[in-house]
């Protein structure tokens, strides 16, 4: 992958000033490109072009960007990988146009010369965002895939115009004014993400998955869908396919062997990251079966009981017989990532999963330069277990009026978590239920729910109605602006959850996390679970194909079972997580301490430092599990002492 970046001053810049710019919007994207940088400038326009390369598809110079057409109209900086580049390029080749290289940028440019952008762009298969100057119509155009998988920011205003792949190479570029947006920071709390299209600065927006952009030099701006999950779930479900069991399993494992293929081709080694779970198992599985070779796996293990998939994973490359490496990481050794990821997620950000996807990324880039992963398949294929506790929630809940409902969420909450965990001791023990208080409160906050909508809010956000703010009027500022504030879902149960899911959780959290944690060491991440051919499909299929005998990845456990044994992957699904809560209150205790000091919060006017000093009194007593909340409050803290 790479780090793009531009700015454009439509009143005019000086070169001086606008090579001075496009240098350090690039230097703050280093890391993504280690191999390559380069910088281009349309003096008269007012544009600079910036670029820092991974090269992963023709290493020569010939793939050296920003690029330029060989009409000499367009220019792109381009972030991303197209697998089907090659069948682009024969029908370019066919109808006239020659190449200089053999990278996929090239195809891009040539094919918006061909065809047009939105044209060239419907026909791509894979994982994208760039800027394409149009030197002629003096037009800028921001794309981003289909899905999000890779990042891209802009911010316009006045007479600049600003874009890149991470926020830090915005806050480069002068006259980009990085004050923080009060109503992101709530939507932050409310998910642990700013969801899109905000950025946590009021002046930068995330460009919106599966979306064009097109800024003219008037500064009007036009801004396009051209891929429409929610339109495609709709139809999917209305009019689903009719085909039998064994039609489905053939038609799922044909596409995504070929997903799976068209992400092997490098010119680089490449591996695979491997959990032991079904949707990793089932990427290396293919790969494997693709491969002439052991395929390169890698796994990260945790002494902790409870968060360590190391065995599993162990099991899987046995039994495909990869050439798996595994690193054991010390309690010690995961808490030094800590203090770096606000540079890593240079926004706020708060998935605690973020520690080990960073530490496998580092571990595989010790041995390869790309590395697919499983993401996606517990969107696509209904694999949350959240799904199931909000229906049967639901169903269980209508049985009785709304307001005896809401007196029995009233009694519940008359119980203190820790009495509740008390009382619960002879019955939960014996059957590991941990958390009892927790679950029992976060169950009378639902209660008071009449449908899967209001249950799924309350099972996803971890902040509600505003309440660490020190401003609360602004809790619900935000959400009109964003994906999550949709209120009709075009399909329902939990159709609709995996719906909302693709729209927020899926690019703001996992793909977010994905990209900067790989980015970080410079190794590519590619998700073939996530090819737009596999989600259109996943939309085709009846809901039964998904969900089945009350667990969900039906279709794909089909899939998985004609290489892998069951008997090594049928398992309660794990989290990949750490044990942030144990950790809060010990090693990680000081660190924490120091970063919710009551007088520095108070100071900032941004946060309420009194319901967040007792939740963690609570959390170090052992009352309330808060570490996913505490989490959210330390992360903002972070980033704000590294870039407020």
């Amino acid at each position: 992958m790479c780090g793009i970046a531009g700015a454009w001053y439509r009143a005019g810049e000086h070169a001086d000033a606008l090579s001075s710019t496009a240098e350090r919007m690039m230097l703050s994207l280093a890391h993504r490109g280690p191999d390559d940088r380069g910088t281009w400038l349309d003096a008269p326009a007012g544009l600079a072009l910036a670029h820092t390369r991974l090269a992963i598809v023709d290493l020569s110079p010939a793939g050296h960007q920003p690029m330029i057409s060989a009409s000499g109209r367009y220019v792109i900086s381009y972030n991303g990988e197209v697998f089907n580049f090659k069948e682009l390029r024969h029908e370019l080749e066919r109808q006239g146009h020659a190449f200089r290289g053999s990278s996929d940028t090239e195809v891009i440019l040539e094919g918006c010369a061909a065809w047009g952008v939105q044209s060239t762009v419907e026909r791509l298969i894979g994982q994208f965002a760039f800027g394409l100057w149009d030197r002629e119509q003096r037009t800028l155009h921001l794309v981003r895939d289909r899905l999000g998988i890779k990042p891209l920011y802009y911010a316009a205003s006045g007479n600049s115009c600003f874009f890149a792949s991470e926020l830090k190479a915005l806050r480069a570029a002068p006259g980009f004014p990085a004050t923080i947006d009060p109503a992101a920071v709530a939507e932050f709390l409310r998910y642990g993400y700013v969801p899109t299209p905000r950025s946590v600065y009021a002046a930068a927006r995330k460009l919106p998955p599966g979306h064009l952009l097109a800024i003219d030099a008037a500064g009007a701006m036009t801004l396009t869908r051209y891929w429409d999950v929610e339109r495609l779930s709709g139809e999917g479900q209305a009019h689903p396919e009719e085909l039998r069991d064994t039609e489905v399993v053939d038609a799922l494992d044909s596409l995504l062997r070929d997903a799976v293929g068209r992400r092997m081709v490098a010119d680089v080694p490449l591996g695979a990251f491997l959990s032991g779970g079904i949707d990793s198992s089932l990427v290396v599985a293919q790969m494997q079966a693709q491969s002439a070779r052991p395929i390169r796996t890698f796994t990260v293990g945790f002494e902790e009981q409870g968060y360590d998939e190391a065995q599993q994973a162990r099991a899987i490359a046995t039994e495909l017989r990869t050439d798996h490496t595994e690193l054991y990481v010390s309690p010690r050794e995961a808490r030094d990532v800590i203090p770096n990821l606000p540079d890593y997620y240079d926004e706020p950000f708060a998935d605690s999963s973020q520690i080990p996807m960073f530490l496998v990324s580092q571990l595989a880039r010790r041995h390869v330069t790309v590395s697919l992963s499983g993401d996606g398949g517990d969107e696509l294929f209904a694999g949350y277990n959240r799904y199931f506790w909000a229906t049967r929630i639901l169903r269980q809940s209508r049985r009785f009026p709304r307001r005896l409902r809401r007196v029995g969420a009233r009694m519940i909450r008359s119980v203190s978590p820790a009495a509740w965990n008390t009382l619960a001791a002879p019955v939960a023990a014996p059957l590991h239920l941990p958390a009892v208080g927790d679950k029992a409160h976060k169950v009378a906050a639902i209660l008071a729910e009449d449908g899967l909508p209001g249950i799924y809010r309350c099972l996803t956000e971890h902040w509600p109605s505003g309440i660490a703010l020190a401003d609360p009027s602004l809790a619900d500022a935000g959400r009109d602006e964003t994906s999550n504030a949709v209120a009709d879902w075009p399909v329902q149960g939990v159709a609709g959850m995996q719906l909302r899911d693709q729209l927020t959780y899926l690019p703001d959290d996992i793909l977010t996390k994905v990209d900067r944690a790989s980015m970080a060491v410079a190794l590519e991440a590619r998700v073939p679970l996530l090819d737009h051919r596999l989600v259109e499909l996943s939309w085709r299929l009846p809901p039964e194909m998904k969900v089945r005998d009350g667990r969900g990845k039906w279709a794909l456990r089909q899939v998985l079972a004609r290489y892998v044994p069951p008997a090594l992957w049928e398992r309660p699904k794990m989290g990949f997580g750490v044990p942030l809560g144990a950790w809060l209150r010990g090693p990680l205790r000081p660190w924490a301490e120091d970063l919710l000091d009551e007088r520095r919060i108070a100071g900032e006017g941004i946060l309420q430092p009194a319901p967040i000093r007792q939740c963690w009194a609570e959390h170090l007593a052992g009352e309330r599990n808060w570490h996913s909340q505490l989490w959210d409050v330390l992360m903002f803290e972070a980033w704000l002492r590294r870039w407020g």
